[in-house]
């Protein structure tokens, strides 16, 4: 397609892939739990129409599969890595996006927010979730990452997904050490809650849910009001958890949409 290009890039630290148009402010990807760079589908074609994209492999998985790091050095990794930029993150993406931006807000310009939050409030659900993630590392090293995504897929949140858009060959990819030290260091249980620190994040934010996905749909409205009047909430219709997957061309719709009414 003219005016696109690829590159495989990599860093010290992290990998990442850099796919688009060629001009306009860089949009930074980061995936969820099990996947890597190669996981925004069609979602990702259509953003890579007018905007530069940058695709990072998080830690523990893709090429960044030997890296080791918390949700706060991943953040500083990114930040070593990156120009100012859009980013949008994705899930455990979106875990990492807050930290970056209220770490380097001057490097984010604007933030999208996909099936995300603000952590877990209570310590003893903290503590239980973190409890659980580590059962499930151990799980994950016990029987391997085939199966384990066998498991991970057939979770009711995942439920919606076809084949197709589960990307199943490309998160299989991954390897067990790398994705067991993500649950480990980046699970939900192991972040520290932000909301009392969101009010801080000046940047545009916009912050979007599958309209299936009731969870993710609550916990988005609460970011909404813990942001303020900066950031916008928006559901995707006919879609769950993975709304940039299931229905990407609304999704990239909605998020171009905004972008142009935050320049």
């Amino acid at each position: 397609m003219p005016g696109l290009y690829a590159e495989d890039m990599s860093s010290s630290s992290l990998a990442c892939r850099k796919f688009g148009a060629t001009s306009t402010t860089p949009v930074v990807l980061l995936h969820g739990f099990t996947q890597n760079a190669d996981c925004w589908g069609p979602f990702g074609t259509e953003m890579a129409i007018n905007h530069p994209l940058v695709a990072i492999d998080l830690p523990g998985h893709g090429g960044s599969s030997e890296v080791r790091a918390d949700l706060p050095e991943t953040a500083a990794l990114l930040a070593s890595l990156l120009e100012p930029s859009i980013v949008l993150g994705y899930s455990l993406g979106g875990r990492i996006a807050l930290h970056l931006a209220l770490a380097n807000p001057e490097l984010v310009t604007r933030l999208v927010l996909i099936g995300a939050t603000g952590g877990i409030e209570n310590a003893n659900e903290r503590e239980t979730r973190r409890t659980s993630d580590e059962h499930l590392a151990d799980h994950l090293e016990d029987i391997g990452v085939e199966a384990f995504l066998d498991e991970w897929l057939a979770q009711q949140l995942f439920a919606s997904l076809t084949a197709e858009q589960a990307m199943r060959e490309i998160r299989a990819t991954n390897s067990r050490e790398g994705l067991a030290s993500s649950l480990r260091l980046c699970g939900t249980g192991t972040q520290e809650p932000l909301w009392s620190r969101l009010h801080d994040l000046a940047m545009p934010v916009l912050v979007i849910a599958g309209a299936n996905d009731a969870k993710f749909t609550q916990l988005g409205h609460q970011l909404v009001d813990a942001i303020g009047e900066n950031a916008t909430f928006r559901a995707i219709e006919n879609a769950g958890h993975s709304a940039h997957l299931e229905n990407p061309v609304t999704t990239a719709s909605v998020i171009e949409t905004w972008l142009l009414d935050h320049q």
